[in-house]
């Protein structure tokens, strides 16, 4: 990476990390007396991308203009953050933490390792407290979940459907999927094989990495043998990042796609001109956009919690919307507690964000929403 776009990154990152800790805009909740309390539990560190982080900043933008409008019924929404730093125990230790500055909803935690724990230990069934847009959609994680656990963003089910759609319109027969060992990347790999079945016409082969660099390149070499005209990338973002890399080093030429938890800067920081073409689903509409109202509320939103930062990234939405789900599920709440948020986020039907829907009428699945949008020679990503 060059030195000025290492620089470049540390600053931007360096410049997050202070809002996290100085903005003013959603109090802490020990500084917040009679308000509404909610948490993220994310990767802080541990994780080499700003996931957690730019989600913050997004939540911080929506609770910001809520609370200026007065809040949900007069009372403040209170936002706290606890890293648990990638880690399964990590998150089983901040889960803990948290519980004891009481929260109605945990907003966006982010890991299929963490999630499984949080699942495999009973965590939400000796909790009092609701968990909005898990991160990733795993599908073992939504079916069949848990009644405490609202997934917003369309999982990776719908994310590979799209993928696989995609490649077999672009003519591919052959699909290699290339996947990292933890349950995110092996139930998607077996979802790849079911839905291009289904979609007939197509084989897909697997082929498993760690997360050390030399199983990126033995599985990449694989790959390139293969003869697939299309390869799918699963895993966490670096995983990923770190895989597109090894695949162009190997020689594959062909088209690439990931899912949407991978940035597009991070491809691109990695795998140089071997980024651009690359294919990355989206959950939710282009943070950029100026089409729709949401993207432009959103752009309001955060140009007031942060008027330096000039690029926004799908994280950032993904908060902003998570937070004013939130929001809106605790103004129509009988009671604004766990139950009550949970009996309303089931109860009031469709809600349009100003181009993106939401709702959890049917299950706890609330968008099926997903777009393709591929990396261009700048590193951008275009819808």
């Amino acid at each position: 990476m060059p030195i000025t776009r290492r620089r470049a990154l540390v600053a931007g990152l360096s410049r997050t990390a202070a809002l996290l800790v100085g903005a003013h805009a959603v109090r802490p909740a020990a500084a917040a007396e009679g308000s509404i309390v909610v948490g993220q539990i994310g990767p802080f560190t541990g994780l080499p991308v700003p996931d957690a982080p730019e989600l913050n900043l997004g939540m911080k933008a929506a609770f910001a203009k809520v609370n200026a409008a007065g809040g949900v019924g007069g009372r403040r929404i209170a936002l706290f953050e606890v890293d648990d730093t990638y880690t399964g125990d990590g998150f089983v230790k901040a889960f803990a933490e948290a519980m004891k500055k009481k929260p109605v909803a945990l907003l966006s935690p982010v890991g299929s390792v963490a999630l499984t724990r949080m699942l495999d230990d009973k965590l939400l069934d000796r909790a009092d407290v609701v968990v909005l847009n898990a991160i990733p959609g795993v599908e073992s994680l939504r079916n069949p979940g848990h009644a405490k656990l609202f997934h917003i963003r369309a999982g990776d089910r719908q994310q590979i459907e799209k993928i696989v759609g995609l490649a077999s319109t672009l003519g591919a027969a052959r699909l290699a999927v290339l996947y990292q060992n933890i349950p995110m990347g092996t139930s998607g790999v077996a979802m790849a094989r079911e839905l291009a079945a289904k979609a007939g016409g197509m084989t897909v082969a697997g082929f498993e990495a760690s997360v050390e660099p030399a199983s990126h390149a033995a599985a990449a070499a694989q790959v390139q043998r293969a003869d697939a005209q299309a390869v799918l990338v699963i895993g966490s973002p670096r995983f990923t990042a770190d895989c597109v890399a090894a695949l162009r080093m190997a020689g594959v030429g062909q088209f690439v796609f990931a899912l949407s938890y991978t940035p597009a800067a991070l491809v691109r920081q990695i795998a140089g001109g071997g980024s651009r073409g690359v294919g990355i689903a989206q959950a939710f509409p282009n943070p950029r956009g100026v089409s729709l109202p949401l993207q432009r509320e959103f752009h309001a939103a955060m140009t007031a919690v942060d008027p330096a930062l000039r690029t926004y990234t799908s994280f950032h939405l993904e908060g902003y919307i998570t937070a004013r789900m939130f929001a809106e599920a605790a103004r129509r709440a009988r009671a604004v507690d766990a139950d009550g948020v949970a009996q309303a986020l089931r109860g009031m039907g469709e809600i349009d964000f100003g181009g993106f829907r939401v709702d959890f009428a049917n299950s706890n699945v609330g968008s099926r929403f997903v777009d393709i949008g591929v990396i261009d020679a700048d590193g951008r990503l275009i819808y």
